[in-house]
């Protein structure tokens, strides 16, 4: 992934409320003095300028020119292969540390946490927002935004009630676990609720930063075109979910979507798909349904989540 070695982001994000994301300890176990954002440019770095694609990477007849080929599977002037490798090796070593204790605290407080991911302008606010207005009063949930500038969607998200809070990321492409373990604190999802994490619109960086998810479901919309999955792999492979978004405008597009599944398939086998208009409303029972049945999992082996649970069944039954 370039962001890991580009430097991207350094010192740009902001959590919403506070002047610095990245000044205080968020009480999730992370080991802060890890967190030294190793991808920023090295003094000592090679100057070799190894062009890691090769020679075989270039095709001058048909005009391409594939830099992913080397062992980083990326390219950047003047770092050899070698080095890239150890630079991600690092960066991602250290956001797994960050995303393991995120997921330890999911576990113990019975959340469910989703991390969304999109290109701009797929409808995954807007998605968002139909879900949290049709489930409000049945299933507990909170929001973290993401974006690299405003608080727009947060806005969006607090305006049907839910608790939401904005992560701007300057630069940077994508959240990480750190800056996810900072919005916790001030957060405080519910035990026993569902955590929409919404990250930055982007297919491509945030398939390499896990944020402790249970989770990854990316949103596709019929607008972008099916060869989507083959284009960007990595998304794709790393989603457990995808939902084809905008099918209402299928009768004026031309989408083939027997195709854009059969090439989501390619990349992952295992992915599930469904197929939604947060417009129309066509086929969210079956994403509401998924989401319930995916939170029954995460509840399981926690009584207080589960009491809770059970009381407002109860509450719900006597009025």
């Amino acid at each position: 992934m370039m962001c890991t070695v580009c430097g991207c982001g350094e010192g740009e994000t902001r959590l919403e409320g506070q002047s610095d994301s990245h000044d205080h300890d968020h009480g999730h176990d992370h080991p802060h003095d890890a967190h030294d954002h190793s991808h920023t440019h090295d003094p000592h770095h090679d100057h070799g300028h190894v062009h890691p694609h090769g020679h075989e990477a270039h095709s001058h007849d048909g005009h391409t020119h594939d830099y992913g080929l080397g062992a980083a599977g990326v390219h950047a002037p003047g770092l050899s292969q070698s080095r890239l490798v150890r630079i991600e090796q690092d960066i991602l070593g250290k956001n797994n540390r960050y995303a393991a204790a995120n997921r330890r605290w999911f576990a113990e407080h019975g959340i469910l946490a989703l991390n969304l991911v999109s290109s701009p302008g797929s409808g995954k606010t807007a998605l968002l927002t139909r879900t949290l207005e049709v489930l409000k009063g049945e299933l507990p949930a909170a929001v973290i935004e993401g974006d690299q500038q405003t608080a727009n969607d947060a806005e969006r998200i607090r305006a049907t009630g839910v608790r939401a809070l904005q992560i701007n990321t300057g630069k940077g492409c994508h959240l990480d676990a750190h800056m996810v373990g900072h919005a916790l604190d001030a957060l405080t999802p519910a035990d026993g609720s569902i955590l929409f994490i919404e990250n930055v619109g982007n297919l491509v960086c945030p398939a390499a930063f896990d944020l402790g998810e249970a989770h990854k479901v990316v949103i596709l919309s019929v607008t972008e075109g099916e060869d989507k999955p083959l284009k960007y792999p990595d998304m794709f492979h790393a989603a457990d979910l995808m939902l084809l978004n905008k099918v209402d405008l299928l009768p004026y597009l031309q989408f083939d979507v027997d195709r854009c599944i059969d090439y989501a398939r390619r990349v992952n086998p295992r992915i599930k798909v469904l197929q939604v208009s947060a417009q129309s409303g066509e086929g969210m029972a079956d994403w509401y349904q998924w989401l319930r049945a995916t939170r029954q999992l995460a509840l399981i082996g926690h009584p207080a989540a589960t009491a809770r649970e059970e009381d407002a069944h109860v509450s719900g039954a006597a009025g």
